[in-house]
């Protein structure tokens, strides 16, 4: 069996309900009894963090991993270097602890020391902001409304 016989739904309509779902009593849908909150994601594309305590370097840095976008980091010494931070390695202090970045224009990878690290800047482009799978969908509904026999969809340019 294929189509609604089978249990398939169509995710693109606005009245797909699974099979599953009890409508009548809506305790029974455990995605209706759902109460944790989902994550919250930070806009830190622009920020220029306050590097003032060891405490909110460490944080920031924390941050800097997870963004999806590069970083521009002022050694105390005034030399800047901007890329992509994939790694960080925390230590009992600044000294022992460093990051690792590509480089924009480089293949390298370059090593930084916290205690080297006089300023951080979100500088880069947050390639993820604002991209979900519902308008992943909504774009996917209307190829597919519009009669489009291609329904692949293909990423933004980063650039």
């Amino acid at each position: 069996m294929t189509g609604k016989e089978g249990g398939h739904i169509d995710h693109a309509s606005a009245a797909a309900t699974p099979p599953h779902v009890n409508v009548a009593n809506p305790a029974a849908n455990p995605d209706a009894m759902e109460v944790a909150p989902g994550t919250a994601h930070e806009r830190l594309e622009g920020w220029i963090p306050e590097l003032a305590s060891e405490d909110e370097l460490r944080a920031a840095l924390e941050k800097a991993f997870d963004y999806r976008g590069d970083v521009t980091i002022t050694r105390k010494d005034g030399s800047k270097i901007e890329g992509y931070l994939f790694d960080r390695r925390t230590g009992a202090s600044l000294k022992e602890s460093l990051v690792r970045l590509y480089p924009k224009n480089s293949n390298e990878k370059v090593a930084v020391s916290y205690a080297e690290i006089g300023a951080l800047a979100f500088s880069g482009r947050d390639t993820a902001a604002g991209k979900s799978w519902e308008a992943w969908m909504k774009k996917y509904a209307e190829k597919k409304a519009a009669g489009e026999k291609d329904l692949s969809l293909h990423p933004e340019p980063l650039e």
